[in-house]
């Protein structure tokens, strides 16, 4: 059978692109997902429908591709988490719901870009949620996503002491970190509903699941686009150990920012060293794929929490962040983020030592950019990637600073009662930039916002990978669906950017 439409990934985008699609009842989709697929949320495992994050993101887990890549030299290669599920990465994650700043897409849009203007992406916003606290013109009211900030409920003692140490620090309450006023401290905004994590399989996917017109198989690996006089045909994927061709004349790549520049360069579209290297034969010289990773550093201080004190380990609950412009940067950029946790960090998945709490200094506009490579022609075996953390002195210098206003906060009053002393960095490290520097190097860790590896641009930009549409240039009916398409890492985390980006290709690719 050959489909109107061939969706590769059943991710945060994926699983938008494909219910978007078959809203026309003409149009024929195949949605192909390399993980499982649970077409009755009712099976769900409980670690994915409960939001336990930690579980997930296991190295050993079915549901993460347990991708290995190197964030610093001191370091190497570290594990990396990626959804392998249908619903991707909003199937696993922390349910943080933050959206890109308003800044964020007006700086696409000077970048020759102006289809991205805030004012372009906010009705795909508002059309995704509906916010359960806030209703205005900034958020959405009849959306399939349930958007909530905990507001009511009791805060776990780790989020209200940083919180109170924020605002004895100077900086502002902010009620709304999706609106207009978005520097300050906030309770965040959750994609979660009576705990139960809100992924795009549930919210938009499975509602069009009795679609005659769409078709989910999941356990379905692609390995390459098939493409002949620059025309998409079809796909070549493997499954239980055959391999086999699906056709179609249209098809969307939602494998996410580290496998979908790894398919592309599979199929003949890439760096033209890198795939000769390889044997694979060149279709398009395509320097831009796999250039420009972003992703958001993370560095935490520890510090030894009072015994008596109850750490709650609920992923769902609340949660409280600091947004704010690092000194030295231009005003109201907001270029920075600090967050707290305990018992594990929502941002890495990372499981923390018992009695430890953390307060994390994130760079949310990161200078630096690392790289996917290939490692082979083989599809099974995964791509080289580098983040090349602080390869940009002014991140470095960014987070220098945060770790020290972060041990600034830990030291107000708001801690008396809750910290009993600072674990790391300690006071000798804290004191001198180099011993420093080389600590944050050998301890940050990485959130999960890939982005950027075939980013949005002009034709006068040779980097760039696909058109304002989100089409692969030079190839006719080849869309690029997830945070790939980012030319730079929101100031958020990466899912609401995401599934907006979805919302927007679904209409585009019909």
């Amino acid at each position: 059978m050959k489909y109107d439409v061939i969706v590769v990934g059943g991710g945060a985008a994926g699983s938008v692109v494909a219910a978007r699609l078959v809203e026309n009842a003409d149009t024929n989709v195949l949605l192909l997902e390399a993980g499982n697929d649970y077409p009755d949320i009712t099976n769900l495992p409980y670690h994915i429908q409960y939001g336990h994050t930690r579980a997930n993101e296991e190295p050993d887990s079915e549901h993460n591709w347990a991708l290995r890549g190197t964030i610093t030299e001191e370091q190497g290669e570290i594990h990396v988490a990626q959804g392998k599920v249908i619903g991707g990465g909003s199937s696993i994650n922390g349910q943080v719901y933050l959206r890109g700043i308003p800044q964020d897409f007006d700086d696409w849009a000077s970048w020759g870009n102006d289809e991205w203007a805030f004012t372009k992406v906010l009705p795909y916003f508002r059309k995704q949620e509906t916010d359960k606290d806030i209703k205005d013109d900034f958020h959405g009211t009849d959306g399939p996503l349930p958007i909530s900030r905990k507001i009511g409920e009791t805060w776990p003692v780790i989020q209200s002491a940083f919180h109170t140490a924020c605002l004895q620090n100077g900086f502002d309450a902010t009620e709304d970190m999706n609106g207009v006023d978005l520097t300050g401290v906030s309770v965040v905004p959750m994609n979660n509903q009576n705990g139960v994590r809100m992924s795009t399989a549930i919210t938009h996917l499975s509602p069009m699941r009795h679609r005659l017109n769409l078709t989910v198989r999941g356990n379905v690996f692609v390995q390459k686009v098939l493409i002949e006089n620059s025309k998409v045909t079809g796909v070549q994927a493997e499954c239980g150990g055959e391999v086999f061709t699906l056709e179609s004349d249209k098809v969307v790549l939602s494998a996410g920012a580290l496998k979908s520049p790894h398919i592309l360069m599979l199929s003949g579209i890439g760096p033209k060293d890198q795939l000769e290297e390889f044997g694979i034969e060149v279709l398009q010289d395509t320097p831009g794929v796999g250039a420009n990773l972003r992703n958001h550093p993370i560095s935490p201080i520890s510090f030894k929490v009072k015994e008596g004190i109850k750490l709650q380990p609920d992923a769902s609950g609340v949660r409280t962040a600091l947004r704010y412009t690092s000194q030295g940067t231009k005003k109201d950029t907001n270029d920075m983020m600090m967050t707290t946790s305990s018992l594990f960090s929502p941002f890495t998945g990372e499981t923390l030592p018992d009695r430890i709490g953390r307060i994390s200094c994130v760079i949310e506009l990161p200078e630096g950019a690392g790289f996917v490579r290939l490692a082979s022609s083989d599809p099974a075996v995964q791509p080289k990637f580098d983040y090349r953390y602080f390869s940009h002195p002014e991140d470095m210098r960014r987070m220098r600073d945060g770790i020290r206003l972060a041990v600034k906060l830990l030291e107000t009053d708001a801690y008396k009662d809750v910290s009993d002393e600072r674990v790391s960095p300690t006071e000798d490290i804290l004191g001198d930039d180099d011993a420093l520097d080389l600590w944050i190097k050998q301890t940050v860790g990485t959130a999960r916002h890939v982005s950027g590896t075939c980013k949005i641009g002009p034709d006068s930009d040779p980097m760039a990978v696909v058109d304002q549409q989100c089409r692969v240039k030079g190839v006719h009916g080849l869309w690029v669906a997830d945070s790939s398409v980012m030319p730079q890492v929101p100031r958020a985390n990466a899912n609401a950017t995401a599934i907006m980006i979805g919302e927007r290709v679904g209409e585009w690719a019909g």
